[in-house]
């Protein structure tokens, strides 16, 4: 028998607390994605797809089952294996996952343990199947393909760890993609931490590309990268595919000296003004030793106020708009940093906790559905005024919400906070939900 450990608060001795309120949950609006879990089918996608290399000829919690509890810890903000301790008897979770029992956290470690590289290319298409059914409610008219790279700190014998200079710090280097215009994490892999920032991404890109250029031939495809990813590689596969990019390039000699008409329009503005703010645009048709072909390249010069010396800015593109607003364009990546601080604070994608290379690259996986997941909810279900809202957000206003559960013969009722603050929010929420039509294209 277990003892109530009750206290009396010394600010009103008539307040006493405990943890015996019996059945209720604190994740009730985890209710809402479960719902749009059921229109865009990423639990079934998930249970038709993940084939787990398995000898054990029954499990109570299959692998289907581990996962997708997995991504409902990570929505809910419990982003550890050991959390699943701590719900295992959850009612929000226990009924949304119909289960009597959650995995704990020895099972899901287990789970872990037992994924392979096969695992990790079914996740991606698992992703790429849903976002083929989110395309059916909401197709786009463009897609912005931004890639970047980004460090994954690490703090043990993790394999695949190691020391990269650019962040002085020792971790992973994994290659991510989002689309720049909706957020949407097209493609992510895990690396090791001391490879270069454009390392085998002709290879992470082409399929993506393909794919887009087959599946979805309406579909403009645009690609954003940084200096980092100025390989003439990724500029003959994005022509190959009718596809276009701004990619900044590395200033060296040969490109300061194709700029010389560009320096001297500068000279002239900045004649009679060495103080004043001054910017101005050019282009030129540039072939580096290593390019197939000529290519255009945009520049920006740009004299801050106060100081005399320029700063540059070269863009390589086959786009056809004017170079200002394609260094407008290519400048708009930088939102592509709040994605990777969303899914960082938000959705633990560098928690890299286990010391196996694999077991990590699927735990990303995973967490890139979680992110999805919810990124797809924001956009397609989510009321107006929580549009804009982060995960955080979204957690403490409409996840958070405590409920009494009361069982009948019939029903199992969920009786939610009666002065929650955003009720509204909740019921516009879900009729966003039923109205949504979507097309499950795989099943």
């Amino acid at each position: 028998m277990n003892s109530l450990n009750e206290k009396t608060l010394n600010f009103n001795k008539k307040i006493k607390i405990n943890f015996d309120g019996g059945d209720l949950t604190s994740d009730s609006g985890l209710f809402l994605y479960r719902e749009f879990d059921e229109k865009i089918g990423l639990s079934s996608t998930i249970e038709d797809k993940l084939q787990v290399k398995d000898d054990a000829k029954f499990r109570y919690h299959t692998n289907s089952d581990i996962a997708i509890q997995k991504i409902y810890q990570n929505i809910a903000g419990y982003r550890t294996d050991d959390n699943a301790d701590e719900l295992i008897n959850d009612p929000a979770f226990t009924a949304i996952l119909k289960k009597e029992a959650l995995a704990s956290q020895p099972t899901i470690s287990r789970f872990n343990n037992r994924l392979t590289v096969d695992n990790v290319k079914q996740f991606e298409k698992i992703n790429e199947l849903l976002m083929d059914n989110v395309y059916s409610a909401e197709m786009p008219s463009e897609v912005i393909f931004d890639i970047d790279s980004t460090n994954f700190e690490t703090y043990g014998n993790q394999h695949g760890s190691a020391y990269n200079f650019h962040y002085s710090s020792n971790g992973y280097h994994p290659l991510l993609m989002f689309d720049g215009l909706t957020g949407d994490l097209i493609k992510a892999e895990l690396r090791a931490g001391n490879v270069y920032t454009s390392r085998q991404v002709v290879r992470f890109i082409g399929p993506s590309l393909k794919m887009y250029a087959e599946k979805y031939p309406s579909i403009a495809r645009f690609v954003r990268a940084d200096s980092g990813f100025a390989n003439p590689e990724l500029y003959k596969l994005i022509e190959e595919n009718n596809g276009f990019y701004a990619i900044r390039l590395k200033a060296n000699a040969n490109l300061y000296k194709n700029a010389t008409n560009i320096t001297e329009r500068m000279d002239r503005l900045c004649k009679d003004s060495i103080y004043d703010y001054q910017v101005i645009y050019g282009e030129f048709t540039y072939k580096a030793s290593s390019w197939n072909k000529e290519r255009r390249v945009v520049v920006k010069v740009e004299k801050p106020e106060g100081q005399m010396c320029y700063n540059y800015t070269f863009v390589v593109s086959n786009m056809k708009s004017t170079p200002k607003k394609i260094v407008m364009f290519y400048c708009n990546r930088g939102t592509m940093e709040n994605f990777i601080k969303e899914g960082k604070n938000g959705f633990s994608f560098d928690s890299m906790s286990s010391s196996e290379f694999i077991v990590n690259a699927n735990k990303l996986q995973i967490a890139t559905l979680a992110y999805n997941f919810n990124n797809w909810f924001r956009r397609l279900v989510l009321c107006k005024s929580m549009v804009s809202n982060r995960i955080e957000t979204t957690r403490i206003k409409l996840i958070k919400i405590a409920a009494k559960i009361v069982r009948s013969a019939r029903y199992l009722n969920f009786k939610l906070c009666s002065t929650c603050a955003y009720k509204e929010a909740f019921w516009n929420t879900l009729d966003n939900i039923n109205k949504l039509s979507i097309s499950l294209y795989h099943t």
